[in-house]
C-alpha cells in the first residue's frame, strides 16, 4: 500500500498567478486537463450521523471517506473511490462504475455491489449496510493540475467549489448548485516519498499555513 504526502494551503488569486507561473517552468500540465484544468464532479457518502464530517472536522487521526467521481461532464469515465487518511497520510483505492450501477446505487439498490472482486465496492456494499452511508453531498469544482515525475509529485489549484445542498441526482448535468459559502482557492501538494526542492521552494506561500481544508466539509457548511 502506498501512501501519500500531502500538504494544503487556502492562497490568494495574486499566490495562484504567482506559483502557476513557476510551475510552469518545471511542471507538465496533467494529460487529462483541457486548457490546462478539469472540471470535477463528486458525490460524497456519510451516514446520519455525519460520520465522515465529524471524523473530520474532529481531525481524527485514522479516517476515511467514499465519493464517487467523474470529470468534464463524461460519465463515461466514472470510479467509486476511498480515500483513507493516517498520520497524516494518505491512500486511495477505486474501482470503476458504470452509470447504470451509479443510477442503481443512488436508487438505493445495492445488492449488485455484494461482489468480493471489487473490493472498494464491496467495501461501500457493507458500510452502507452496517453503518447507514447514504449518497450525502455533491461537491464541484474546477481542478488545475500539474505533475511532476521525480517524487510522483501533483499540484493542484482548485476553486469555485460548489454544492448542491441536498441534492444527490449527480448523474444530471442541470443539477443546481451554489457557490460554497466563502470557500476560496486551495492549493494541494501530493507526494510519494519526497518532495524535491525545486518543488518545495516554488509553493511556499508567505504568511500562509498548511490546512486541514476540507471540501465535503466546506460544502456541508448549509446544512
Amino acid at each position: 500500500m502506498q501512501y501519500r504526502h500531502e500538504w494544503k494551503h487556502e492562497i490568494s488569486y495574486s499566490d495562484l498567478v504567482s506559483i502557476r507561473q513557476r510551475l510552469r517552468a518545471v511542471m507538465q500540465s496533467d494529460s487529462h486537463a483541457q486548457d490546462g484544468k478539469y472540471l470535477i464532479r463528486s458525490l460524497y457518502f456519510d451516514n446520519a450521523y455525519d460520520k465522515a464530517l465529524r471524523e473530520k472536522v474532529d481531525g481524527v487521526n485514522m479516517r476515511e471517506k467514499y465519493r464517487i467521481r467523474y470529470y468534464n461532464g463524461d460519465t463515461s469515465f466514472m470510479k467509486l473511490e476511498k480515500k483513507s487518511k493516517i498520520n497524516g497520510l494518505e491512500s486511495k483505492f477505486s474501482d470503476p462504475l458504470t452509470v447504470s450501477e451509479a443510477w442503481q446505487l443512488l436508487e438505493g439498490d445495492t445488492e449488485w455491489m455484494n461482489d468480493p472482486e471489487r473490493k472498494t465496492v464491496m467495501e461501500l456494499y457493507l458500510k452502507m449496510k452496517y453503518q447507514g452511508l447514504r449518497p450525502q453531498t455533491i461537491v464541484d469544482y474546477t481542478r488545475e493540475p500539474f505533475i511532476y515525475g521525480p517524487g510522483n509529485v501533483r499540484v493542484t489549484f482548485d476553486y469555485n467549489i460548489r454544492t448542491a445542498l441536498r441534492h444527490t441526482d449527480f448523474l444530471d448535468p442541470d443539477c443546481p448548485t451554489v457557490p460554497a459559502g466563502d470557500a476560496g482557492i486551495v492549493l494541494e501538494v501530493k507526494w510519494d516519498n519526497y518532495l524535491p526542492d525545486v518543488i518545495r521552494d516554488i509553493v511556499q506561500t508567505p504568511a500562509r499555513r498548511v490546512t486541514a481544508f476540507s471540501k465535503y466539509a466546506q460544502c456541508r457548511i448549509y446544512d
